[in-house]
């Protein structure tokens, strides 16, 4: 089905997008860009998450573009039967969370780890989200003002680390359709002062605690950070000339949250840590960055070796992988 015949659908009906539990700038760019374009179609809709907001550049984000976006626990509304489209994100993912409303749609360019059906879904392998809103209002032929262009952009920029991490023609492709109607102020507000001194100390404890095997590079934060800030360290790490694999992880109240960085093409950050984390958490993304989460019951019954054990798990599953046949075919090719 068309996009634009399933938003008429809801013609004066009410939905709510929903972003994965810690939205990011692409995650939040996505969200709000298909809010302004459902309102061509007059269909309201209600942002919404479950997780933190607290990096300070996504908070600036909620300020420069005035973006509501709804924590569950404010969510009095929602009922079974409201529409929720899924945005930057799938059902099953392991990262966002299941709900009380009927999950009808989801836009999304990540791979897909469980089959799920859904009314309408549209999975694309780009490099943000956000090229996928964009390229609605391409299609459908309406322009967008310019917070929304400026989100969308923002997103596409940041998704792809600045056009150097899984970019694809289409993003490049977008980046040009959203630039004459972007609010170029906006832009460099948003863009600059992303870290908080706070932040600082999530940086001192990676320098106590990387390690790099071979060319891996793996850190570990003894406290709770935001999601994008781990991510951050993470790409902070894979700029080392010795390094073209990382693993980083926070320790937090319920869980241990890993980020995964690949500049290695034979390397996929997803399926390494989808690997490295089956049984005992979750974990999967693109092959250049993914993430994944072990609960704290699980990292309580590795008991004091759980840093090492993690370690092991990763680096067992890189070496399985580098000695399979197919890989070793690739490494002779090359």
């Amino acid at each position: 089905m068309e996009l634009r015949d399933f938003i008429k659908q809801f013609k004066g009906k009410h939905i709510y997008i929903q972003t994965h539990n810690f939205p990011d700038p692409d995650a939040l760019g996505s969200a709000y860009g298909l809010s302004r374009l459902l309102e061509h179609f007059d269909v309201a809709s209600t942002l919404c998450y479950d997780g933190k907001i607290d990096m300070l550049s996504t908070r600036r984000i909620l300020e420069e573009f005035q973006i509501r976006i709804l924590p569950k626990h404010e969510l009095h509304e929602m009922t079974p039967e409201s529409p929720i489209f899924l945005v930057d994100s799938q059902k099953e993912a392991g990262n966002i969370t299941d709900l009380i409303g009927d999950e009808i749609a989801c836009i999304d360019h990540h791979p897909t780890v469980v089959e799920i059906e859904y009314a309408f879904m549209d999975v694309r392998m780009v490099g943000a989200c956000c090229t996928i809103i964009a390229q609605y209002f391409k299609d459908l032929g309406i322009v967008p003002d310019s917070h929304t262009a400026t989100a969308l952009l923002f997103g596409i920029k940041m998704d792809t680390s600045q056009f150097t991490r899984g970019v694809t023609e289409s993003d490049i492709e977008m980046y040009a359709f959203l630039n004459p109607y972007i609010d170029e102020g906006i832009l460099r507000k948003v863009s600059s002062n992303t870290l908080e001194f706070s932040d600082l100390s999530a940086f001192g404890a990676v320098f106590q605690t990387i390690r790099v095997f071979d060319t891996v590079g793996i850190a570990y934060i003894p406290f709770s950070c935001p999601d994008a800030l781990i991510a951050m360290i993470s790409d902070f790490i894979l700029s080392l000339n010795e390094v073209d694999f990382v693993i980083v992880y926070a320790k937090r109240d319920t869980d241990w949250k890993f980020s995964v960085r690949s500049e290695n093409d034979d390397l996929d950050a997803g399926e390494i840590i989808h690997e490295a984390l089956l049984g005992i958490g979750s974990g999967g993304g693109h092959a250049c960055m993914a993430g994944g989460i072990i609960p704290c019951s699980v990292i309580r019954e590795m008991g004091r070796t759980a840093d090492t054990q993690i370690c092991e798990l990763f680096l067992n599953t890189i070496k399985r992988i580098e000695e399979e046949p197919s890989y070793q075919a690739r490494d002779l090719d090359s």
